[in-house]
């Protein structure tokens, strides 16, 4: 899949009605854009056909056949790899991190009838059960069962002591939440990592995700320019200059000095 054909059928999964929204071709658009050649439909049969090995259809047998006759784990000794955070790697591997191993659980648990919900707490992704409010799953420990106090501790282990609580951190998250966060993992990476090309397309996606906000579009300018895209970057202001948002004086400046340097 071409990257500008990825980019705007993400846009379009991003934008329809988030009741509908397919979280693994989402997921699997964002790992289409680090290998262009992915096969997305591909891909969604793999989770078809790992959830058609589950031979009990409830919560303890998907955690029993995925964490431990197929052995998917958490990746606690290359954490920050960018494989663990692209769902087709996950299913090659059989390494991610919490949120990509959640995605898993959550999509293959979709397919036998297993209702479950991702839980955005800080500092570490859970699931929890439509069915049993006081149950949540840590995919990234091989599906260990929590409950609230559980939770809260492994908060603490992760934020700190002294970190305050909050009973939101439990509450189930939104299709549009686990993408973005999805993505904001990844531009901590390519951050970190220096990669430019990889932070345009990344910062390209975060600007896709609805309620973005203008922050994230003039991040997504910038990215552009560094990658000596001006043209895209220019036109990138310019949308946001015609939207009239506040600062959009300062964006059509920005544009302009953009198209100066491509004269």
């Amino acid at each position: 899949m071409r990257a500008v054909e990825a980019t705007e059928r993400f846009a379009a999964v991003m934008s329809g009605p988030e009741a509908e929204l397919a979280l693994d071709e989402a997921a699997l658009l964002i790992a289409a854009h680090a290998r262009p050649e992915l096969d997305v439909g591909r891909q969604r049969a793999r989770l078809d056909e790992l959830a058609s090995g589950v031979t009990t259809p409830n919560l303890d047998g998907l955690c029993h056949y995925l964490f431990g006759s197929q052995r998917f784990a958490g990746n606690v000794t290359d954490y920050y790899d960018p494989q663990n955070s692209y769902l087709d790697r996950v299913l090659d591997r059989h390494l991610g991190i919490p949120i990509t191993l959640a995605v898993l659980l959550i999509e293959v648990g979709r397919r036998i009838g297993v209702v479950l919900h991702g839980v955005n707490m800080p500092g570490h992704f859970l699931v929890g059960d439509a069915a049993a409010p006081d149950v949540l799953v840590d995919a990234f420990a091989g599906g260990t069962r929590l409950d609230r106090r559980g939770a809260e501790a492994l908060f603490r282990d992760r934020q700190g002591a002294a970190s305050p609580f909050l009973p939101d951190f439990l509450r189930p998250v939104s299709p549009h939440r686990i993408i973005a966060r999805m993505l904001a993992n990844l531009d901590v990476i390519a951050t970190a990592r220096a990669d430019r090309f990889m932070l345009a397309w990344v910062v390209r996606l975060r600007a896709a995700v609805p309620h973005a906000g203008p922050a994230m579009q003039r991040r997504l300018a910038a990215a552009l320019a560094e990658c000596g895209r001006l043209d895209e970057a220019a036109e990138v202001l310019e949308r946001l200059a015609r939207a009239g948002h506040p600062g959009s004086a300062g964006d059509r400046t920005a544009a302009l000095r953009l198209r100066a340097r491509l004269s």
